[in-house]
């Protein structure tokens, strides 16, 4: 692979974890949090350390041919170790037990990583490898085991967090199930690159030489699993807000048919603040329902009752159920009123004694439904038309 391959997934989930530093020093002691924050902080240290352009740099660096090996070797396996524990974490339980499995946890790994710099240190390793340091030096005397070590490791971690994730995953849904189902396929790759890496090696123990295994198969695998793996474990994090935020969109859009009726009429209820691009929806959401809320209490005097019961009637007879005939009856009868207020805006033509509207505009509790209706229904154009053509006789 070249460098490219390696920094572009580096860039991605470092700027996944920039985008979660202006929140750590509130969640901090969560450890459910914190050790997303360092999940993403280490998947991205391992793309980075395992490009040939930083291996060489590293090499060079500490003047020690092959440093780079031991030192990406243990990056990997403190990513295995915080995905096991982000998992312990993530799936709840008593504090005390989860602590436990923790500490445990992290301490076999640091095992680990002492190990594979200790078996470094022992090995003759002269010659410099950029990209073939597994099979170049499968044969020899502690990088060897070296090699063998952080391969098992790495196996022992991806079997027991997708069996862990695997039987979670049958239990949940939503986001969190779409995120565990990433892990797996993740760390299902993460098998398969352990797979071509075992071959690879192995096939040299026995004098034979499949080195494109684990020089041309295996990095592409590793890439996409830790993209995978990184996803599965942001996803049910940003999942349910991305959801809220699009609802609210959705809800945004579909009430502007009404909004803008309301507003567009001769004499507006009520002036809107302008809102700036970068608001939150959820702001501009409550701003627009507040806005159409005001609009109907300023509407009432115009509206008709009557026709809001006839309205209603025809659309239970056309089929429709009562709480959407409801919001037809609402949309049919702010219709009328509209056009009512366009040719009286200062309410001269009203009669005092009318009864007050208020208490069937306030009904149309469903706005969005009402607003659809308004656009969309039959019912309501023509009573619209009904209303347009009424005002103009008397005109």
């Amino acid at each position: 692979m070249k460098d490219p391959e390696f920094y572009l997934p580096a860039i991605l989930l470092v700027t996944a974890f920039a985008c979660r530093l202006p929140g750590m020093r509130q969640t901090w002691r969560d450890p459910l949090l914190r050790t997303v924050n360092a999940l993403l902080a280490v998947a991205s240290s391992v793309f980075f350390f395992a490009a040939p352009t930083t291996i060489a740099a590293v090499n060079r660096l500490t003047g020690v041919p092959n440093f780079s090996a031991p030192l990406v070797y243990s990056i990997l396996t403190a990513f295995s170790a915080s995905c096991l524990v982000l998992i312990i974490n993530w799936r709840g339980g008593p504090p005390e037990a989860a602590r436990r499995a923790t500490v445990r946890c992290v301490t076999a790994y640091s095992l680990v990583i002492v190990a594979l710099f200790t078996l470094f240190a022992l090995a003759d390793a002269p010659a410099e490898r950029l990209r073939d340091l597994d099979t170049y030096y499968a044969n020899t005397p502690y990088m060897r085991e070296m090699i063998v070590l952080y391969l098992v490791a790495h196996t022992v971690a991806a079997l027991v967090t997708t069996w862990l994730c695997w039987g979670w995953s049958v239990k949940v849904h939503g986001w969190l199930r779409a995120g565990l189902v990433l892990i797996v396929i993740g760390y299902l790759l993460n098998l398969v690159f352990d797979t071509v890496k075992y071959t690879a090696v192995a096939a040299r123990w026995l004098g034979r030489d499949l080195d494109y295994l684990s020089t041309g198969a295996a990095p592409p695998v590793a890439s996409m699993s830790a993209l995978l793996i990184g996803s599965g474990f942001i996803v049910p994090l940003v999942g349910p807000r991305l959801s809220e935020t699009w609802r609210s969109w959705s809800a945004y859009r579909k009430l502007g048919p009404l909004w803008r009726a309301l507003h567009a009429a001769p004499a507006p209820p009520s002036a809107s603040v302008k809102m700036a691009w970068w608001s939150p929806v959820q702001l501009r959401l409550t701003q627009r329902e507040s806005g159409i809320l005001d609009g109907f209490l300023a509407l009432a005097p115009y509206c008709d009752r009557a026709l809001h019961g006839d309205a209603r009637s025809a659309a239970i007879r056309s089929g429709i159920e009562p709480k959407q005939a409801e919001a037809v009856a609402d949309a049919a009868m702010v219709a009328a009123a509209l056009t009512a207020r366009a040719r009286d805006p200062k309410g001269m033509a009203l009669d005092s004694n009318a009864p007050d509207a208020t208490p069937s505009i306030a009904r149309a509790r469903d706005l969005i439904g009402v607003s659809q209706a308004y656009r969309r229904s039959a019912i309501v154009e023509a009573v619209r038309n009904n209303a347009a053509r009424s005002e103009s006789t008397k005109s």
